[in-house]
């Protein structure tokens, strides 16, 4: 019996039946989707780090190296287990052609190295450690994505001719992140293109025990040894390449939570305009005899059924879409270690979001323990009260016509009716603006002021070189007879220690110069301005256990500098443990230079960019926009894809929601529209009261929406880009598609459409039935 009234009661709603599916089809595919590739990010990272054996610790280093000193400390030191010294040939990007074309342009420093022998391996895209022949060449398979190289392609390295063999993953370089990009070649060829570039060093350890990384710091740094470049651990090196597909699963994982709460809105629609409509039968059932039970089971099975058949496109879809999704994690990471749990945790997902969906059913049929027999077969539909409508008179509206106005006084009398169309256009903005506004901020220029990078039109980088200061001082005075450029600011790294909160010491980078000029964002405080302050990294500032205010203790030529922290900032590079500070200092040498400036005529930026490069060719000269796009470039179209994908699916949501919701308004209000009819409304005057009232929630929605996506929104958007070293985030808007494009889709290409498929059933309504007792 039960199988014969569900059966039929799905073939005569099928229009319900099938939208509810699809909506437990999203809401399970995105669960499972968000599942799937968080194990499997997770494990594709694990299994490249523990395959390329990744080093625990790695200093990079330029200039003299004493490798007999670093291997003693190395056998003393009790926590190492492998120790190895890494060359690293750094080549002036206009030296290296590949089929023609230079990385002239590339903000990347581009090297080449042989294969390690110990650990840090390179490895192939079938995840094996690459052993090459000589007169080939493997080079990053970033390059390989964006089109400039192939296999069978020539490379000219000064001259020398090698051929592109295949492609590698570097567990270190990977990330557009990471500054530097490994090319390997074998040790012969290496040897004949040596004298083309500059040599630096990786000064590399695999410890016993990974979570003794900071005493070991420690202990480097007390022993002076070599430290003339960025220091880098196992921690960063991985979250270096979890960031851009980390990114986008953390908005696909918002979304999907939303799009479940959604869902749930949507089953609650749809069970009530079913209730609707079987109010009279229900009554009938009631009368003779059914217990509420009985009742209930009739609609939990075939909630069950639609559930289960949801579930499973779902899980089905999340197979077509997962490929594409786990492109770019397969392609630089390679397979997952966990590849057969990510099956399992999808199935989880799924079965989570079933029996949620049978639980949330079951609680909203307990409403039948409050139809009556005798109300429901007497009028056939539940009479809900008008609470309110006192306190609105149309003889007192002078702005509305009278259709606007009632359908505006229904929504007002009605609240708890509207409050979950209003819930789901609140949500449906959200959806919207978050992944939006995400996308606008980290593609943004401005982004880079969280990376611990001023704001500015043109960077120029002086490192590898000798007499850097003399360099600098060139380029600045070339600025200061240049018109074009309305400010500069010369920031000069160079390597101290400082004292721990307990006292030990650890080594670190500080930059010199005028931080006021072109600021960084500051995520505590500010810049510092005198002479006894001094910014810090937050990750810095954490390892260092002090807080702005704290007084922390530089050691100089041996003597202490007391300085006060004034700001901590976001920084994730050089090792993300960096410090900002104005005083002077002639002992140690400087690491590197950076000169910033900013442009008059912004649109000069890139003739500016080429005249600098061509006449300081000592320096790596860049337009801002460039090196933004050639290091967040994944990152970007990786976020770019889940906005795209949350505004399609917060559209259509939207659409089917209010549809849904408008047929069962006009189910449950056939009274009173047999009414209107009676006394000469006509049927466009109805659709547009029926309009008025979406248009009203709608706008409540969209203002309450906009609020929520840029308060809570922007917190929960901050702390997952925190989480990737970036602190004191706010978000870019763009006005024209938060405040024009965002109300046109959801008004003209969600709400309005659907609500007048939604009433059409209105103008079918006749006044006799609906009126009759």
């Amino acid at each position: 019996m039960y199988y014969r009234i569900i059966r039929n009661d799905m073939l005569k709603s099928k229009l319900i039946t099938m939208t509810t599916m699809i909506f437990v089809a999203i809401a399970a595919m995105l669960v499972s989707l968000s599942a799937i590739l968080v194990v499997n990010l997770s494990g594709s990272i694990n299994m490249l780090m523990d395959q390329a054996k990744t080093p625990h610790f790695m200093q990079m280093h330029s200039g003299d190296i004493d490798a007999r000193r670093l291997a003693a400390f190395a056998e003393q030191n009790s926590h190492v287990d492998e120790f190895q010294v890494l060359e690293f040939l750094n080549v002036d990007g206009a030296r290296i052609v590949i089929d023609g074309n230079s990385l002239a342009d590339s903000v990347q420093d581009n090297g080449f190295t042989s294969q390690s022998e110990k650990f840090d391996y390179l490895l192939d895209l079938d995840g094996n450690v690459i052993t090459v022949s000589d007169g080939e060449i493997y080079i990053p398979v970033s390059y390989m994505k964006d089109g400039t190289g192939k296999v069978g392609d020539t490379i000219s390295i000064n001259g020398k001719k090698l051929t592109v063999a295949g492609f590698l993953r570097d567990s270190q370089m990977n990330s557009l992140l990471a500054s530097s990009k490994r090319f390997l070649v074998s040790e012969n060829d290496y040897a004949a293109i040596k004298d083309g570039g500059s040599t630096e060093y990786l000064i590399e350890f695999r410890l016993k025990d990974l979570s003794k990384i900071g005493a070991f710091e420690t202990a480097y740094t007390s022993a002076e040894l070599e430290a003339n470049g960025p220091t880098i651990t196992y921690p960063l090196f991985k979250m270096l390449n979890a960031i851009s597909d980390g990114l986008m699963i953390a908005v696909l994982l918002l979304v999907s939570t939303l799009i479940v709460a959604i869902t749930f809105m949507c089953i609650h629609f749809t069970l009530l305009a079913k209730i609707e409509d079987d109010y009279r039968e229900i009554g009938v059932m009631k009368a003779i005899g059914l217990q509420v039970s009985d009742l209930k089971k009739i609609y939990l099975v075939k909630y069950a059924v639609i559930a289960a058949a949801g579930c499973t496109l779902g899980f089905a879809l999340s197979f077509v879409f997962r490929g594409l999704l786990l492109e770019n994690i397969r392609l630089y990471m390679g397979k997952s270690e966990y590849a057969s749990f990510a099956f399992i945790f999808g199935i989880v997902g799924i079965l989570v979001v079933f029996f949620a969906i049978i639980a949330y059913v079951n609680n909203v049929l307990k409403r039948f323990r409050k139809i009556s027999a005798a109300h429901a077969i007497r009028f056939g539909t539940s009479q809900g009260k008008a609470a309110g409508a006192k306190h609105v008179r149309l003889s007192k509206n002078k702005l509305l016509n009278t259709n606007v106005f009632l359908g505006v006084k229904d929504v007002l009398a009605r609240k708890s009716l509207y409050a979950t169309m209003l819930a789901v256009l609140v949500i449906s903005t959200f959806i919207i603006i978050v992944p939006q506004n995400l996308y606008n901020t980290i593609s943004s220029k401005s982004f880079i002021t969280y990376m611990g990078i001023g704001s500015s039109d043109m960077r120029m980088d002086i490192q590898q070189t000798s007499h850097i200061s003399e360099k600098a001082a060139e380029i600045v005075k070339a600025m200061e007879h240049d018109g074009s450029i309305s400010k500069y600011a010369v920031l000069t790294t160079k390597a101290f220690k400082a004292k721990t909160a307990d006292g030990a010491e650890q080594g670190i980078k500080v930059e010199l110069g005028d931080h006021s000029i072109l600021p960084v964002q500051y995520f505590e405080g500010r810049a510092p301005a005198a002479e006894n302050e001094i910014a810090l990294s937050t990750m810095n500032a954490n390892d260092l256990g002090i807080k702005v205010g704290d007084v922390m203790t530089l050691i100089i030529e041996g003597k202490e500098k007391d300085l006060t922290v004034c700001g901590t900032y976001s920084d994730v590079t050089n090792g993300g443990k960096t410090a900002k500070a104005v005083f002077s200092d002639e002992s140690a040498d400087i690491m590197w230079s950076v000169i910033y400036a900013k442009l008059s005529d912004q649109s000069l930026a890139e003739v500016k960019t080429l005249e600098y490069a061509d006449r300081f060719p000592f320096a790596k000269v860049s337009h801002i926009d460039e090196y933004v796009a050639q290091t967040f470039g994944s990152t970007i179209s990786s976020v770019g894809k889940a906005s795209d994908t949350a505004i399609a699916v917060a559209l259509m949501i939207t659409g089917l929601i209010i549809l849904l919701f408008m047929k069962m308004l006009v189910a449950k209000d056939s009274y009173s529209i047999a009414i209107m009819k009676s006394v000469g409304f006509t049927d466009t005057d109805i659709t547009i009261q029926y309009i008025s009232r979406s248009v009203f929630v709608l706008m409540a929605g969209m203002v309450l929406g906009t609020l929520l996506a840029n308060t809570l929104g922007e917190a929960l958007a901050g702390a997952v880009i925190s989480s990737f070293g970036a602190s004191s985030f706010q978000f870019v808007d763009h006005p024209l598609s938060l405040y024009l494009l965002c109300p046109l889709l959801l008004m003209i290409g969600s709400v309005l459409i659907a609500t007048m498929l939604g009433t059409s059933g209105a103008g079918k309504i006749q006044i006799a039935a609906n009126m009759k007792e």
